[in-house]
């Protein structure tokens, strides 16, 4: 399966001759809330359901939904998973960050830490805290940081970070929460 992706330049054209193109938005509800393309609809990638979302569409089932994230991985894995269901999916390169850049149209809203820095933020913690750790009270916590690089390097192969799928149902990363 070869991923078919588009940039943000042409996806800014698409936008501009045709209204009822499907663009989805797999960040987290807050990351969504603080920038995202107008056009877009959010659909967090761990709520994904290509059956729900056939069913949503504005565009002919034969046209692709056009899948944005952050950076790109995220909307990758979700374009994988619409393929696997056979809806034609595109991946926007760059991610939303590059789409403000080429002048497609964002709306701002509250601005939180993104997914990325909460992951880099709770692993470097563990890390610290880990460390030290095994220094004052026992040297058994070195399996912290240990576990943590581990999961590290995991993240950075296959592209699938599970401290940042916790970090994601967490309450401050929920719309609507008092934090």
């Amino acid at each position: 399966m070869t991923l078919q992706t588009i940039t943000p330049e042409e996806l800014g054209e698409l936008l501009v001759l045709d209204e009822q193109i499907d663009l989805i938005d797999v960040r987290t509800p807050v990351e969504y809330e603080s920038v995202h393309v107008e056009a877009a609809m959010n659909v967090p990638l761990d709520a994904l359901d290509p059956e729900d979302l056939v069913k949503q569409r504005k565009s002919p089932s034969e046209s692709p939904v056009y899948v944005v994230c952050q950076s790109g991985a995220r909307a990758k894995q979700a374009c994988e998973k619409l393929c696997e269901a056979g809806v034609v999916a595109v991946n926007v390169e760059g991610g939303t960050p590059a789409c403000e850049r080429a002048g497609l149209a964002v709306k701002h809203g509250k601005q939180t830490l993104s997914l990325e820095r909460q992951v880099r933020i709770a692993a470097g913690a563990l890390v610290a805290g880990g460390t030290l750790l095994s220094v004052t009270v026992s040297p058994w916590f070195m399996v912290v940081p240990g576990f943590v690089g581990c999961g590290l390097i995991f993240a950075g192969v296959t592209d699938w970070c599970g401290m940042g799928m916790v970090l994601a149902k967490m309450p401050w990363n929920r719309v609507g929460c008092v934090c």
